[in-house]
C-alpha cells in the first residue's frame, strides 16, 4: 500500500484538498494529512480542516508522494515554509513522487524541483518571466518524471486520478472513476 502526505496549509484551497485526500483513501492509499502548525488550518473558503499531525512530527517519516493542496494565502505558505522546503528537497533527492496543484507549484518551484521541468498552473502563479527554467504550460495534468502538477479545483479529479494510476496502476484509477459515475 501506497502512503502519502498531504501538507494543509492556512488558507488552502479545500476543494482541492478534500478531493485528494478522498479519492486517494478511495484507492486504498495511506494518507497521512499534516498542518504546518499544530493549528486546526482555515481553508481559504473558510472551512476548517484538522490535519492527522504536524510537519514538525512527519519530518523522519517516508512517504511514496508528497501532494500540495493550493489556494491562496496557502500555497504562499507552503513555499515560505523551511520545514517543507527540506522535505521537498529531500523527496526529489529520493526520487520519489512530488505533485502540486493550482498555485502550489510555486512551491516546487522554489525548491528547484521544477527547474528543466514540463509543469502547469494555476493561471500566473508560475510567472514565466520568474521561472524561466520551467517550461509552463495550460494543460490540466502535467507529468515529468516524477512531478505531477495541476491546474485548479476544476482539475483536481482528474489530477488525482493520475496520482492514483501512477503510484496503484491503471486498474486502480479505473474503478475509482467508476465509483464517481462521472
Amino acid at each position: 500500500m501506497s502512503h502519502v502526505l498531504v501538507p494543509l496549509a492556512q488558507g488552502c484551497e479545500e476543494l482541492e484538498a478534500i478531493t485528494i485526500t478522498d479519492l486517494l483513501v478511495r484507492a486504498g492509499v495511506s494518507v497521512t494529512t499534516c498542518g504546518l502548525d499544530e493549528m486546526p488550518v482555515k481553508a481559504s473558503r473558510g472551512i476548517t480542516i484538522i490535519p492527522d499531525t504536524s510537519i514538525d512530527k512527519v519530518m523522519d517519516e517516508s512517504y511514496d508522494l508528497i501532494v500540495l493542496p493550493g489556494g491562496l494565502p496557502g500555497a504562499d505558505h507552503l513555499r515560505d515554509n523551511d520545514q517543507l522546503q527540506l522535505l521537498l528537497k529531500k523527496h526529489a533527492e529520493d526520487n520519489k513522487y512530488l505533485a502540486a496543484i493550482c498555485a502550489a507549484p510555486k512551491a516546487l518551484a522554489k525548491a528547484g524541483i521544477l527547474d528543466g521541468k514540463t509543469a502547469t498552473s494555476y493561471p500566473g502563479a508560475l510567472q514565466a518571466a520568474d521561472n524561466e527554467a520551467i517550461k509552463i504550460t495550460q494543460n490540466a495534468v502535467e507529468v515529468d518524471g516524477k512531478i505531477v502538477t495541476s491546474r485548479g479545483p476544476g482539475t483536481a479529479m482528474d489530477f488525482t486520478l493520475t496520482l492514483i494510476e501512477l503510484l496503484e496502476g491503471k486498474e486502480k484509477r479505473d474503478e475509482v472513476n467508476k465509483q464517481l459515475v462521472r
